[in-house]
């Protein structure tokens, strides 16, 4: 048979166990989360800077086209 003591060391053990194990989580939550905005930031920075090269490309196009002058 398990005493009240030895009862409350399991309940004060398998607790702190719990607690821990949730700081953990969320640290590895946090982590993954920071993760995937870096990711997300760096596919917005690259679209960002592809879409600038698109309007540029455009613009220029628009510079030289020359149809109008014939």
């Amino acid at each position: 048979m398990i005493s009240d003591l030895d009862h409350n060391f399991i309940d004060e053990t398998s607790e702190s166990s719990l607690n821990e194990s949730n700081v953990n989580y969320s640290l590895k939550g946090i982590s993954l989360a920071e993760k995937l905005a870096q990711e997300q930031a760096q596919k917005n920075l690259l679209a960002r800077k592809r879409i600038d090269e698109l309007k540029e490309k455009k613009r220029l196009k628009y510079l030289l086209d020359d149809s109008n002058d014939w």
